[in-house]
């Protein structure tokens, strides 16, 4: 995915559609049976493939979302809004918007004011999902941030975020 220079889209509703449209041609890619298929079962495999890609990209688009809505948040210093998208522990680690966004702005500044933002890979580890974020911040450096996302019954939602060291990025 290509870098999101941050002020130029605070939304992220460009992600969003572009997203969308890709999961969109997936899931419609899937209903067309090949010209000359053998049986009914070879399409349907075709076609439970198809909805799979479909899936995947529809929930990378979410997370995505999700994150970039937090960055959104940040940028603006609306601490509430960013500290809905945490997950349950994580709230209630920090118990208040005030506190959560007291330690991203000193202990995350890159989060707190990032000026370009690029979302990496996503992949599962011990049976959770981690997105890959690469931040660079107002001077300049590279960071790159490992999300954990949780589901919840309010969709995707942040479960910790880790700077990785050049040692964790080799492994």
């Amino acid at each position: 995915m290509p870098r999101i220079p941050f002020p130029a889209c605070c939304t992220f509703f460009d992600l969003r559609l572009a997203l969308f449209m890709g999961c969109g041609l997936a899931l419609s890619a899937s209903f067309w049976a090949p010209a000359g298929a053998q049986d009914a079962q070879a399409s349907g495999e075709a076609a439970k493939q198809g909805a799979d890609v479909g899936a995947e990209a529809g929930r990378e688009a979410a997370i995505a979302a999700v994150i970039g809505d937090q960055f959104a948040a940040f940028r603006a210093d609306d601490f509430v809004t960013a500290f809905d998208f945490a997950a349950p522990g994580i709230q209630a680690m920090f118990g208040s918007p005030d506190r959560f966004g007291a330690m991203v702005r000193n202990g995350y500044p890159m989060v707190h004011r990032p000026a370009e933002v690029e979302f990496l890979g996503l992949s599962e580890v011990a049976g959770g999902l981690h997105q890959k974020v690469m931040v660079r911040d107002s001077s300049g450096a590279l960071h790159l941030l490992d999300y954990e996302m949780i589901a919840t019954p309010e969709g995707w939602r942040i479960g910790a975020v880790r700077l990785l060291t050049a040692d964790a990025v080799g492994a």
